[in-house]
């Protein structure tokens, strides 16, 4: 693990690559897995605020599941995380017409409903916090669903830290990405030598 500004990231992260290929996965990641996408306490309060913005972008079996289990419920670790439709997709989840898996929360943002994007967990996928010794350490998380997200960064020669950007500076700022940036050349030029 790298420290950057008090925050570990793991060396895959700068070294391994990956660019999201929807076109081949058609949004899986939002319908597979054992729970819902993980949620930190402070978008709770979000969702409790923004849901009745962001309901009239969600598909009915969305709403009921919501409806049934909340805006949000603790998965068997005890962790928050959004509700399922029957233990499958994610209540948020919304189908296009060519059967792709996309997020209702945001297609609201992307209609200026809300302000809220969508959980930064998605956001950051492959991206995984953890906390370590009180701090958050962010690492891979591999899966076999995301082997052609895996296939499309290596032939653009994307790593993971540079296609995850935009999230990244939403959760912890321009400054620490940059330190990010500038850890990554540094770890790349010793490897190098």
């Amino acid at each position: 693990m790298l420290l950057v500004n008090e925050i570990l990231v793991s060396e895959d992260i700068i070294e391994k690559e990956f660019v999201c290929n929807l076109k081949a996965c058609k949004g899986i990641c939002c319908i597979e897995g054992d729970a819902g996408a993980p949620l930190e306490l402070e978008e709770l309060n979000i969702l409790d605020q923004e849901l009745e913005k962001i309901k009239p972008f969600l598909s009915q079996a969305g709403l009921d599941a919501i409806d049934k289990q909340g805006a949000y419920t603790k998965d068997f670790e005890g962790d928050w995380v959004t509700p399922l439709i029957n233990n499958e997709a994610c209540a948020y989840t919304v189908f296009e017409q060519n059967g792709t898996a996309s997020c209702g929360i945001e297609k609201a943002y992307l209609n200026n409903a809300t302000t809220f994007k969508k959980p930064i967990s998605c956001h950051l996928y492959p991206i995984r916090i953890v906390e370590i010794a009180k701090t958050d350490g962010l690492n891979y998380d591999r899966w076999s669903i995301c082997s052609d997200a895996c296939t499309l960064g290596a032939n653009l020669k994307v790593p993971i830290y540079k296609f995850l950007k935009e999230p990244l500076i939403r959760k912890y700022g321009t400054k620490w990405y940059e330190e990010l940036e500038d850890v990554a050349i540094m770890y790349n030029s010793s490897k190098n030598n």
